[in-house]
């Protein structure tokens, strides 16, 4: 009888540690999916303001290649879908086009990347750790080039602009940081 209970005692045992185990797996799970949902639209509104901001301000082609590519990295999967199908093909034969009427107004190049990247490695950057990485790493270089664009922190200007560029440039990097330590590793 005692080892009757013994064995019921350790197959329940058993039973509770996998279902807390699966239960840590899905809460885990949602977490990771509530971090990449909130860095795909955050970080996506912030370095498509960032863009604006770019190019409104100082022009920076450096700095408009590393928005577009977290760009490529950070939208949302629905509308990079859309981005990566028929449409983005359109669009990227439109802005062919338009570069070579305007090349000044149209830096074609850019938006090129949505449609040329191929599937795999475009895929694969956007549902693994390294695509956060890159992220964070174009993050710290845009802020770097910026630091030195405008002589260093301290001839740093308090105009709505510079205002502007880095309360996004801060949003940016804290949508790269909250998805880096909520993801599924």
């Amino acid at each position: 009888m005692a080892a009757q209970a013994a064995s019921l005692l350790q197959q329940l045992l058993v039973l509770v540690m996998a279902d807390s185990s699966s239960s840590a797996t899905a809460t885990a799970s949602e977490s990771g999916s509530r971090g990449r949902s909130a860095f795909q639209w955050g970080a996506s509104i912030s370095a498509l303001l960032l863009l604006v901001l770019n190019q409104t301000g100082r022009r920076s082609s450096l700095q408009a290649s590393l928005l577009v590519l977290s760009l490529v990295i950070s939208l949302p999967s629905v509308l990079f879908k859309i981005l990566r199908e028929q449409f983005g093909y359109w669009v990227a034969f439109l802005a062919v086009v338009a570069n070579l009427a305007f090349p000044q107004i149209f830096p074609v190049s850019r938006f090129l990347l949505f449609v040329v990247v191929p599937d795999w490695l475009a895929y694969e950057l956007r549902e693994s750790i390294a695509g956060g990485v890159f992220c964070l790493v174009f993050g710290i270089m845009i802020v770097v080039t910026e630091i030195h664009a405008v002589g260093g922190c301290g001839n740093c200007q308090c105009s709505l602009h510079g205002v502007g560029y880095w309360f996004s440039m801060a949003i940016l990097l804290f949508f790269i940081i909250l998805y880096l330590c909520l993801g599924p590793w």
